[in-house]
């Protein structure tokens, strides 16, 4: 059974199982810091501010996630603690200081009455099933906003931007890499959504 719902929902016990599906998902932006997934997860558990993430559950296990926020509202509190505990002290520094300066800005694109969808992500067993989308009408048919946004997607995520351009997100920003030759991606794209004429529900 597949069932969409807000990670608070599922109790505080799985707050380690949705940071597992947000580790694995972004494990390569993190590798700096551990090649091992779930030492990434430990150290990002704390700060998942879980009444932002929505969670597909597939038989009641986090499968896919998304969080949607809108105005200066944030995904994550990080400290340091936890994360010099997993990742070391230089590390474990370096990784808060990221989290906070990457992570944590507020978009220019998310004005009043616009939702910003964000860390969108399948748990590597459950990807090809269709769970991205699930997770992504659900999202954009949350009643009270006009329009919709995804920021800063890397222009070689082709599955994420082909999935975003099926639901009726177009670009309206890109962003050069600096140094994309190093980095691996020349652009970060935005997409929007708007859904003004949308009869709430």
């Amino acid at each position: 059974m597949i069932t969409v719902v807000r990670a608070d929902e599922l109790g505080e016990g799985a707050r380690g199982r949705v940071a597992d599906v947000f580790a694995r998902g972004f494990a390569e932006d993190f590798s700096y810091f551990s090649k091992d997934p779930g030492v990434l997860a430990d150290a990002f558990a704390h700060m998942l501010l879980l009444d932002r993430f929505h969670v597909v559950c597939v038989d009641g296990e986090p499968a896919a996630i998304a969080t949607l926020t809108t105005g200066t509202e944030q995904c994550f509190a990080p400290k340091w603690g936890p994360m010099r505990e997993h990742l070391g002290l230089l590390r474990g520094t370096i990784c808060y200081f990221v989290v906070r300066k990457q992570f944590m800005a507020v978009s220019d694109g998310v004005t009043e009455g616009v939702g910003e969808i964000g860390f969108v992500t399948t748990a590597p067993g459950y990807q090809r099933r269709g769970l991205g989308t699930v997770l992504l009408r659900h999202l954009i048919a949350t009643p009270g906003f006009r329009a919709f946004v995804l920021e800063e997607i890397k222009d070689t995520n082709e599955a994420a931007l082909g999935l975003y351009r099926k639901l009726g997100f177009t670009e309206y920003r890109r962003r050069p890499q600096k140094h994309a030759a190093r980095a691996g991606f020349d652009a970060y794209v935005s997409m929007r959504l708007d859904v003004a004429d949308r009869q709430d529900r």
